[in-house]
């Protein structure tokens, strides 16, 4: 299946200023799939290894890091020769061998002709760990479970993502395509953005198969969280893990560590939190009290809500029906409007690349759901599940700071009216996309 990221990676081989690339995301959202799928279209030669597959590999890294000494033995193990020219190193698992992430800073500084690429499951995770961290000396890139786009072109519908990455937010959809796209964005919300779940439907149409796929995701996450961090902290994680979807079935979706365990204290959880999100199985959103740039200058960070980073595994743990699927909007208000809420800030942060959300409140009588920052410009968004036209909290944040630009998703089309734009749901990536209103 076609991925964004795969236009990146092309970016990163022809970078002047390339360096060893670190591709972190959580479990299953297709890292090894899509550097795989790069490095045999793309190079001559693509040399594969798994440091959880191959013990081997990892003595290695132990001792000597230089790199002409590493690719002699990585030769010895397949063996072959190792070329430097249109050629593919892809580490794979590497967060098992710190010492391996640290030959990334030799790599660069020594033999920098050489085009590596290095992935882990839990690489956000092991980097916090690693004291010799390559700092400087390698690029980033993080892959997203995919978004609604990807899934769109995943099932054959590539005309209507160009469609609608170049309509202005003034343009009405025809009305029989945006019940089409919304019936499609209900299907998306249902089966979230796993790889291996959206292939699994797209080949044999079984929604039973499917939750049996994400409950099988969402137990190897919880293997996770034993085989990478010690008892007391695995138990922790799995409290917080569990309290999410709780989290954000409540009207007011702001995290509160006595809804994971009574008259708990964030000094208890705030190390689980960070696990979980440098996992990459959480986005945060962080309060501001006043929306000026730069964001994180004016954040409250002990005031936050917590997303999970696919909505289908959001379903699979709150053991949402498929019935709903067919039923006009429930699923978009289902458990508080949840759904729709954590499909906006997951595609917010796909489209954006950042780490951080943001969120406004004011003395707790109105709430902007997202604040994002465009062309130095800061500007409000509110997440509407059903069709009503209520902008109570827009209208409050416009009076005190007045935007020259409001924003509405919704499951309604395109509407502007003097400076307020609503986006239908299923284009809110554009809000970030498209380079000017």
């Amino acid at each position: 299946m076609k991925r964004n990221a795969y236009n990146q990676l092309i970016t990163w081989k022809k970078s002047s200023v390339r360096k060893p690339l670190l591709l972190q995301g959580a479990r299953q959202v297709g890292k090894t799939y899509l550097v795989n799928q790069f490095g045999k279209k793309e190079y001559k030669n693509y040399y594969y290894f798994n440091f959880e597959q191959n013990t081997e590999l990892k003595s290695i890294f132990e001792g000597n890091l230089n790199p002409e000494n590493i690719i002699k033995n990585l030769g010895l193990i397949i063996s072959k020769k190792i070329e430097n020219k249109n050629s593919l190193i892809f580490f794979d698992e590497i967060q098992t061998t710190p010492n391996a992430i640290t030959s990334l800073k030799y790599f660069q500084e020594q033999a920098n002709d050489y085009h590596i690429i290095a992935a882990g499951s839990l690489l956000g995770v092991s980097i916090g760990k690693t004291t010799n961290f390559p700092v400087g000396k390698v690029n980033f890139l993080t892959l997203y479970p995919m978004t609604f786009y990807e899934y769109l072109e995943a099932i054959g519908q590539e005309l209507l993502v160009e469609n609608l990455s170049n309509i202005k937010n003034s343009d009405s959809i025809p009305e029989f395509i945006h019940n089409k796209l919304i019936s499609e964005l209900k299907m998306y919300l249902f089966l979230g953005g796993m790889p291996e779940v959206l292939q699994s439907y797209i080949t044999k149409k079984d929604i039973t198969l499917v939750r049996n796929i994400q409950n099988d995701i969402l137990e190897a996450y919880k293997r996770d969280f034993s085989k990478y961090t010690d008892k007391n902290q695995a138990i922790k994680t799995q409290e917080v893990w569990r309290s999410i979807p709780y989290q954000l079935a409540k009207e007011n979706k702001k995290f509160q560590y006595s809804d994971v365990k009574k008259k708990s204290r964030s000094s208890t959880y705030e190390a689980t939190i960070e696990w979980l999100k440098s996992a990459g199985l959480i986005n945060v959103a962080y309060n501001i009290s006043t929306p000026k740039l730069p964001l994180s200058g004016y954040t409250d960070f002990s005031k936050f809500k917590i997303y999970l980073s696919d909505t289908g595994l959001l379903g699979a743990m709150l053991n949402l029906s498929s019935e709903i699927i067919i039923e006009p909007t429930s699923l978009f208000s289902q458990f508080n409007g949840a759904f729709t809420e954590n499909f906006v800030a997951n595609e917010l942060i796909a489209s954006s690349n950042n780490e951080n959300l943001y969120y406004w409140t004011s003395n707790f009588d109105a709430e902007v759901d997202f604040i994002f920052q465009k062309n130095n410009t800061v500007f409000p968004l509110e997440v509407k599940s059903g069709l009503t036209k209520n902008k109570k909290s827009l209208k409050s944040y416009t009076e005190k700071y007045k935007p020259t630009l409001i924003f509405r998703t919704s499951p309604r089309n395109y509407i502007k009216s003097d400076n307020f734009i609503n986006i239908p749901l299923y284009a809110v990536s554009e809000l970030i996309k498209q380079k000017d209103f």
